[in-house]
């Protein structure tokens, strides 16, 4: 365990790094961009000097550099700075609520599309050579093949207005235990429902292609000559080892948890990451922009962290840090 600790360690060394040089290229990025927020926020009818005003309140007139080291200062004390699409408010007080709306709703379509994906793609793989195998994957692809700013106004329509069954925008929260919680609720089920059928098929595929590679390995073969049970092939030797390259996506999936999609929650009225990136986009909120840019890495290297562990835990065989896993 002694080389997994040292792997930990480099890579927790290496994050810094990382989110520094992300923070380097967004803060340069929002400085040197062609339109002026404070412009914007001013309003098209203010004159030069309180534009200026403005810039000289803000430190906006002061070097690049000394701006971006007073702006990291804040943020490593919390402070990612004053909303300007919500005047008189601080940024993280708007993002960590929203925040914990996206991954509400992002962790329940997270754990639908594992819990589907990965049998469905396996089922297809065992019954590849029938109609059954086409029939599976096609049926997903199918949905994941309608964007969702199509298939969203669809299931509106026909769920909502045309049966009754869900409402169609909005989100509720509930107190459980003092924690405000949306899952719930009705308002959840469709966000899941699109963005589930979204991601199933592209899960049910790799799973499939995966299987059908580890089906056709020496160590299967000499599994089913030694009698043992289908069941126990598939389970204990062919899946398992058909997981390893499914946990590089889990990975991506974990750092996706705080990135709500932007047309889902814009369609469905869901105050979440995505629905104020866009509006940060579009007020040109660049401290707004900068938080969620930086939340974002963060999740990334956490998340990619996490699944390099987890393939010691999959397959012992993997080595880190020069040391066989445990």
């Amino acid at each position: 365990m002694e080389g997994l600790a040292g792997y930990i360690v480099r890579r927790l060394l290496l994050a810094p790094v990382i989110l520094l040089f992300v923070s380097i290229v967004t803060f340069s990025l929002g400085r040197f961009a062609p339109s002026d927020y404070v412009e914007i926020q001013a309003g098209p009818q203010a004159r030069p000097e309180t534009i200026e005003r403005i810039r000289e309140a803000r430190g906006l007139n002061d070097p690049v550099y000394e701006q971006y080291v007073r702006y990291m200062g804040n943020v490593l004390r919390g402070d990612f700075g004053d909303s300007v699409r919500y005047r008189g408010r601080d940024v993280e007080d708007i993002i960590l609520p929203r925040l914990w709306v996206t991954i509400q709703y992002n962790f329940i379509v997270l754990v639908l599309t594992f819990a589907i994906g990965i049998p469905v793609g396996t089922w297809a793989a065992m019954k590849r050579g029938t109609f059954l195998d086409p029939l599976s994957i096609g049926t997903f692809l199918l949905f994941a093949s309608v964007p969702v700013i199509i298939s969203i106004p669809i299931f509106q329509w026909l769920l909502g207005s045309k049966l009754g069954l869900l409402p169609v925008r909005g989100w509720e929260e509930r107190s459980v235990l003092g924690v405000e919680v949306g899952i719930f609720s009705k308002q959840i089920i469709l966000p899941v429902l699109v963005l589930t059928l979204v991601g199933l098929a592209g899960l049910a595929r790799f799973m499939r292609a995966q299987v059908l590679d580890v089906l056709d390995q020496d160590f299967v073969r000499t599994a089913h000559a030694k009698g043992l049970p289908e069941h126990s092939v598939v389970t204990r030797h062919v899946v398992r080892n058909a997981l390893l390259p499914i946990s590089t996506i889990l990975g991506f999936e974990l750092a996706a948890l705080v990135g709500g999609s932007i047309i889902v929650e814009s369609l469905l009225g869901i105050p979440g990451i995505g629905q104020y990136a866009y509006e940060s986009i579009g007020s040109r909120d660049y401290n707004g922009i900068m938080a969620i840019v930086l939340i974002g890495a963060t999740a990334f290297i956490v998340a990619n962290l996490l699944v390099d562990i987890a393939y010691l835990f999959i397959d012992p065989r993997i080595r880190i840090g020069g040391q066989v896993g445990a």
